[in-house]
This record gives C-alpha cells, sequence and structure tokens, in this order.
C-alpha cells in the first residue's frame, strides 16, 4: 500500500486480486471441510468439535505415505479414503453413539473430549515439530495476466470442488443418499418407512471424516502439519457452516469460498493473525442479520 495525503491509501489492484484469488483457491478447501461437518452436524444432530482433527490425521497420513513410500499426496487421497470411512464409522460406533440420546453438553464434552485425545497423541506419536514435504511442483506457479496461480493450491480447490460435486451427486441420485436426506428431515419418519436409521448415522459420519481427511491430504503440498492444526481449521469450518447455512450442501462450498477471500483481504489489510478477525465479523454479523445463513436450511 502506497499513502497518499493523511489517512489515506492507495491500495494496489494487481495485490486485491491476488488476494481474492488465493482465497477463493483456499476456499475451495474450506468448502470441504465444512461439508463434513454439516453432514454429521445435520444427520446426527451433534456438534463434532474433533473434525478438524481429522483434517490434522489425514495430513500426516498422507505425510507419512509420502516419506516411507513415496506416494504423491494427490495419490494418497485414494488410500485415506477408506481408511478414515472406517475409523469414522468406528468413532461413531464406540463413542458417539453412546451419547446421542444424551444431553447437549454431554455430546459436546464427548468431542471436545476426543479433540484433547487425538492432539495429544499426536503430539505423544510425532512430536510438536511442524512437518511439510518438498514435492516437484510444490513452488510451480502460473503467470496469467500479471497475476500468480499457484499449483499446488489450485489442485486442492480442483479436488476439493470434484469431491464436493461428487458427494451431491451421491446425495442426489443413490438411495443411500436419499436416506441420509430423509434423516436429516425426520428420523423418525425415515425408520418408518424402512430406512435403518443406525446405519444412516455411520455413514453419514464416515462420509464427513473422509470430507475432512481428502482437504488434509490436498493441504500438505504447501501447508505445515503439527499436532494441534485442527483447531484452526475447526474454527474456520465452523464460521463457514454458520455462513452458509446449517444443513446447507452448496451453503458450505459458498460459505466457504467467501470466508477464504475474507481472510486473503484481511491479510492483505490488516497485521499478522489479525487476519482472522475478519471471519469473526462474518460471523458475528451473519448471528444477528441473518441466523439461519445465507442459505439455511437442511441438506440440499
Amino acid at each position: 500500500m502506497l499513502p497518499l495525503g493523511r489517512g489515506f491509501f492507495i491500495v494496489d489492484l494487481n495485490l486485491i486480486l491476488q488476494a481474492t484469488i488465493n482465497g477463493l483457491l483456499m476456499g475451495g478447501v474450506f468448502g470441504l471441510i465444512a461439508i463434513g461437518l454439516n453432514l454429521i452436524w445435520g444427520v446426527l444432530d451433534i456438534i463434532n468439535f474433533a473434525h478438524g482433527e481429522f483434517v490434522m490425521l489425514g495430513m500426516y497420513s498422507s505425510y507419512f505415505l509420502f516419506t516411507f513410500l513415496g506416494i504423491d499426496p494427490y495419490i494418497s487421497i485414494f488410500i485415506n479414503i477408506p481408511i478414515f470411512f472406517v475409523f469414522g464409522m468406528l468413532v461413531q460406533r464406540l463413542l458417539i453413539e453412546r451419547v446421542m440420546k444424551a444431553r447437549f453438553h454431554i455430546q459436546i464434552m464427548l468431542t471436545l473430549g476426543l479433540l484433547i485425545f487425538l492432539q495429544n497423541f499426536a503430539l505423544f506419536a510425532w512430536s510438536s515439530d511442524y512437518r511439510s514435504v518438498k514435492l516437484s511442483y510444490s513452488l510451480t506457479v502460473f503467470n496469467v495476466g500479471g497475476l500468480m496461480i499457484s499449483f499446488p493450491r489450485l489442485m486442492a480447490c480442483l479436488i476439493a470442488l470434484i469431491i464436493a460435486a461428487g458427494l451431491y451427486i451421491f446425495l442426489k441420485k443413490s438411495d443411500i443418499g436419499m436416506a441420509i436426506r430423509a434423516c436429516t428431515v425426520e428420523k423418525e419418519g425415515a425408520a418408518l418407512v424402512g430406512i435403518n436409521v443406525r446405519k444412516i448415522y455411520l455413514f453419514a459420519f464416515g462420509i464427513g471424516s473422509v470430507c475432512a481427511a481428502v482437504a488434509g491430504s490436498t493441504l500438505l503440498p504447501f501447508f505445515y502439519v503439527s499436532p494441534t492444526l485442527g483447531s484452526v481449521f475447526i474454527l474456520t469450518a465452523f464460521v463457514v457452516v454458520v455462513l452458509g447455512g446449517f444443513g446447507h450442501f452448496l451453503g458450505a462450498v459458498l460459505g466457504g469460498l467467501i470466508i477464504g477471500v475474507a481472510e486473503a483481504l484481511g491479510e492483505v489489510f490488516l497485521p499478522g493473525s489479525l487476519k482472522q478477525v475478519v471471519s469473526l465479523v462474518i460471523f458475528i454479523l451473519i448471528l444477528f442479520f441473518r441466523p439461519l445463513g445465507l442459505m439455511g436450511g437442511k441438506i440440499e
């Protein structure tokens, strides 16, 4: 920014456009994380505060697959999908199912306890060191009209949007997907027409866990991983869910893109970590003026 007179600033338009592009690319990943959180929240009526830790575990999984087996992080997605689908179902069956009928604060305490356990497990197993991978394309950028587009960020956004589109089609067209949508609207009615609600809970939690893990795999080529990383993403995911609308699939994608741009522009105008203030201000404004979000409603 260049000063113009007293108290006024000229902002380089290219800088704003560059930040907007970076924000959109990161926003796609935010949207995928939020879709997983939204799906679990919408179907099971439980807020999974450990959702960010699933992102962290997905990143560690891809990191070790690359470090020890040389498997590219994008290829490791195909390995992480079945692993975290089963992991999510186990968490649901062994832990979440036990508090499904408990009071709200007990459900919160369970998922917060899971968050703390997974964080400390990662600290114990892999130490607090920040880890990253060096890939041949990590620093690859495309120059488009003077704007720089990072290849890893572009791939992360495209993969996130492809996964989101595939999941959307799955929920709209498949029998299991329609059963999931039915359970978000009326669980007792779904059970009365023969839907195995208990099994749908397993599928929903498994799919939500996969969304988080896949997002983690796409982040690894350009982002560090550490045991406490999940806390950063769970906060952003909550803001995205509230902004897009609780239970609304497309709202999560839209909210992710908006928050991605907001944080990127905040980084331009605000110093240091204050970029997240923009997201929190949006969060508060949405709660005040549109508490159901931009596209509030159940999974659609």
